[in-house]
């Protein structure tokens, strides 16, 4: 089977062309010897069976990091490369098209955003341009579908070329006399959508719409999120699951298995955040409190990127995260982990330094509650008020932002530049946001709620075996006396390395008041991320360096526990 490449530079329309070609089933997997990914799919043409890669966007094939390295090892296995551009800004993009030009492969070149041209009043010549380039140039709008038909065709027709190579000093001055020869842009009036973009990358008025994207965007997510619960996983839950467990109960009888796989009954009835089974709080958590918001948290991301605005976001926030040792694009690890840590720490690979990699996993493991901790964040605290809620957000931003300028000072190394692409804002294709939105929730299935299983099971051992109240008692002084909180809290540290929601529903129990509860939820956010996120930050950064992450989230943990005992209670 021939594999087909799609090859761009980032923010060109990659994912919606590889949306487009490819049907509903994609695997998404590392390229081998690294934890980078990249996703494959199949497609037929003209009766042929093809593989098509979403190839890491890359600017160059020479290239500065992980991510470049492996698209231009890509090239070197493909068959078949469609070039990916963004007719409006042509002249950035052709470095790539002439690195590809100059390798041993047939290259096909796609013009997308070729509508986006029209409202720019950019008029490119494509005869001209193709008797450039001497390959097939086909322009096409991804969101859609306009030129697939035209582009496809054309596949099983392409040859490889020889294309003369030249230094990066002539491949620059040939992009100049391309541009020359095929493109003319005509003044035009700023339209409204341009006049937008501008306001949303100055920061006098980027600011105000960016908090007020993101105060729309959480309320989205609740929304969402809590419609659900309440019309559909909680009704499911207790009429209908309940009902089947309890008949269940009734035929096992008690005993060690009854307690691994029922837990305890509360008044005879399943409480499903407390009676830690797991057919009943292991399926009832990932399924019925958390999995609505990571639905809810994932759509909502995908609009956002495929509108344009998250890179809008990176470019107005860059000189924050230059302070913290990042550029605008620590942003990202930050929007994904809130939603789940193991992709927001996936997510740190953009950076293109090990310093900055090192900052922002540290400061995403003790800083950024995943969507499925938030949810019971305010599952517990809500009931209290909502002041106590903005209290243990308000202390993890002040945390971010802290110790973000601590560690630029102390860790070694330096914090590259980058020039933020920045696409235009586009109306995004629903079919292709629920796309990315299912194929996000079915990672997080696959891969959390395994670990919330062996977390319940790990737990009621534990239990039985004397083990938390061994723990509770060696640390009680520390746990009463620095934090101000019961010894039976411990029980829910311990869990928390497992699940963090799971131990935030553990402290509904413990009778605490809303302020010791504001503070063991700040203290289960940065002291340790999940199993899950810990194994993803040791394959990301190595032993040394999450050893050293490791002590700076203790001492961390030590330090704002203590203010906040001091200050609350």
């Amino acid at each position: 089977m021939k594999r087909i490449l799609l090859v761009g530079n980032p923010n060109v329309g990659k994912s919606v062309f590889f949306s487009r070609l490819t049907g509903a089933k994609v695997i998404t997997s590392n390229y081998p010897g690294t934890t980078i990914d990249y996703k494959k799919g199949y497609a037929k043409i003209d009766e042929e069976e093809y593989e098509i890669v979403d190839v890491p966007g890359t600017y160059s094939l020479s290239p500065d990091s992980k991510a470049e390295k492996i698209a231009s090892d890509f090239v070197e296995e493909g068959d078949i490369v469609i070039n990916v551009l963004d007719a409006t800004n042509l002249e950035r993009n052709l470095y790539l098209t002439l690195e590809l030009l100059e390798k041993d492969i047939p290259v096909i070149v796609a013009l997308n955003m070729w509508d986006e041209t029209k409202h720019r009043g950019i008029s490119i010549d494509l005869d001209a341009l193709e008797e450039d380039l001497e390959v097939p140039v086909v322009p096409t709008v991804a969101l859609t579908g306009e030129g697939f038909k035209e582009l496809t065709s054309k596949i099983s027709e392409l040859e490889t070329v020889e294309f003369e190579e030249h230094t990066s000093d002539e491949k620059w001055a040939k992009i100049g006399e391309i541009i020359e020869d095929v493109q003319e842009i005509e003044d035009k009036e700023h339209t409204i959508r341009e006049r937008i973009s501008e306001a949303t990358i100055r920061p006098l008025t980027g600011i105000p719409i960016a908090l007020g994207v993101l105060y729309l965007t959480f309320r989205l997510i609740r929304f969402i999120g809590e419609w659900l619960i309440g019309n559909v996983t909680e009704p499911f839950f207790h009429e209908i699951y309940s009902p089947l467990i309890l008949g269940l109960a009734d035929l096992m009888g008690r005993g060690f298995l009854f307690d691994i796989l029922i837990g305890s009954l509360i008044d005879g009835k399943i409480a499903f955040m407390e009676s830690m089974g797991l057919l009943t709080t292991g399926i009832f958590v990932p399924f019925g409190a958390v999995l609505p918001y990571i639905l809810s948290f994932y759509f909502t991301l995908s609009l956002l990127e495929d509108s344009g605005y998250l890179p809008r976001l990176g470019t107005l926030l860059d000189n924050v995260f230059h302070k913290l040792g990042m550029h605008g694009y620590g942003i990202i690890p930050v929007f994904l982990g809130l939603g789940c840590n193991v992709p927001g720490a996936l997510a740190t690979r953009t950076l293109e330094s090990e310093k900055q990699r090192f900052i922002s996993s540290t400061l995403l493991a003790i800083s950024i509650p995943c969507m499925a901790q938030t949810a019971m964040i305010f599952g517990v605290l809500g009931p209290f008020g909502m002041q106590y809620i903005f209290i243990v957000f308000i202390t993890l931003a002040l945390l971010y932002l802290v110790m973000g300028l601590i560690l630029n000072n102390l860790t070694e190394g330096e914090s590259p530049e980058i020039f933020l692409e920045i696409p235009p804002y586009r109306k995004p294709d629903l079919v292709t946001v629920l796309k990315k939105t299912y194929m996000r929730v079915k990672w997080f299935i696959k891969e959390a709620v395994p670990y919330l299983f062996l977390g319940i099971v790990l737990v009621n051992l534990a239990y039985f075996l004397g083990f938390l109240d061994f723990i509770s008692g060696i640390t009680a002084p520390i746990i009463v006396n620095l934090f101000g909180l019961p010894k039976e809290a411990v029980s829910a540290l311990v869990v928390g390395f497992l699940r963090k929601d799971l131990a935030m529903g553990m402290l509904l129990g413990l009778g605490m008041s809303p302020m010791q509860l504001v503070i063991a939820s700040t203290m289960l956010t940065i002291y340790f991320p999940c199993a899950a996120t810990f194994a993803t930050l040791l394959k990301e950064l190595g032993i040394r360096d999450l050893l050293k992450s490791t002590v700076i989230m203790i001492v961390t943990v030590f330090v704002i526990g203590t203010l906040m005992r001091l200050i609350l209670i």
